[in-house]
């Protein structure tokens, strides 16, 4: 495997809990954070993967963090979702975020009587694999000897996220099983605990969701909108979708978080989108609650968090199912 590596320092004035061993414990002051960037190539499949790394800067240099691996959506990049991998960062959990090659930004180019043909090659099975065995990739590229942060990352502390098609990225990387000339296809991956899944589509061209996604039995945290519509040629999906596999998710320590208005990109880095006034207000909300949510399913298993943070946010939600039981 060939790796390069280009280190680039970001400081965060943002509030942030410290990276320390007992995470997350509250801080006075915030922790600046490091962007580097990793050029990977899966030299078996012949697939680059490009990666962004949000690495804390804890104060303890023995200290282990926890690791979102988040997937972007169609025509996205690693550097997208900013908003999200800073603030995790800035909140000591490192956030390594994927560049899916096949479905990337490199959609929009080229051609534009072709965009609708290469947006809808993107969405084929072949990729929708290849992505979560980027994931896996990923991991295995991160906790091996070579790149000095396995030592760092607590590999019973990592999380699979993303939004829109990386949402179902991460559902296959916490146990969806989709069924091909009668054999399913299990693209699970182990380390896996947790999943955060933005704006999950449903699995375009399959039956009963309950039967792919039934296995994911991960805790996991669904947020969505009113307004969260997908709507790509050949591909229409309402916001009731976003429902849907959160109710058909088997895992039965999970929560529902649904905005009140917006729109499907509100999620992206894209300012504006879903509204000028809300859509700050969702990235802001969105934020708090994923922290909710880690610090229920690894550290103290308490439940009152996420009511809190509804009770809190509760003018800009059209609804929220919290877990039935402790997500820890």
């Amino acid at each position: 495997m060939k790796a390069g590596l280009t280190r680039r320092r970001v400081i965060a004035f943002t509030g942030c809990l410290a990276a320390g061993a007992a995470w997350p414990l509250r801080a006075q002051e915030p922790a600046p954070f490091e962007v580097i960037e990793f050029d990977w190539l899966d030299a078996a499949r012949r697939r680059a993967v490009p990666v962004r790394l949000y690495w804390p800067n804890s104060e303890s240099r023995q200290a282990r963090v926890p690791l979102v691996v988040f997937s972007h959506g169609i025509g996205g990049s690693r550097r997208g979702y900013s908003y999200l991998g800073q603030h995790w960062a800035s909140n000591g959990l490192a956030s390594l975020h994927l560049q899916h090659v096949g479905s990337d930004r490199e959609l929009w180019f080229g051609n534009p009587l072709a965009l609708v043909s290469r947006l809808q090659d993107a969405a084929q099975d072949r990729e929708a694999i290849d992505r979560a065995i980027d994931l896996r990739f990923a991991l295995d590229q991160l906790l091996g000897a070579g790149g000095g942060f396995a030592p760092r990352i607590d590999a019973e502390r990592i999380v699979a996220a993303g939004h829109s098609y990386g949402a179902n990225t991460a559902l296959l990387a916490a146990g969806a099983r989709v069924e091909r000339q009668g054999r399913a296809v299990d693209v699970r991956e182990p380390r896996v605990r947790a999943a955060i899944v933005l704006s999950a589509p449903p699995f375009y061209g399959e039956g009963d969701p309950a039967r792919i996604l039934a296995p994911v039995t991960v805790p996991t945290l669904h947020v969505t909108a009113t307004g969260d519509v997908i709507r790509i040629p050949g591909y229409y999906s309402g916001a009731e979708d976003r429902v849907a596999v959160f109710e058909a998710t088997g895992s039965a320590a999970k929560a529902l978080a649904v905005f009140d208005g917006g729109s499907h990109s509100m999620f992206t880095d894209r300012a504006g989108t879903g509204g000028t006034e809300l859509n700050p207000q969702v990235k802001a909300a969105t934020k708090a609650l994923s922290l909710a949510f880690l610090r229920n399913v690894f550290g103290q298993g308490e439940v009152e968090a996420l009511a809190l943070w509804a009770e809190r946010h509760r003018a800009i939600l059209a609804r929220f199912v919290g877990p039935k039981r402790a997500l820890g």
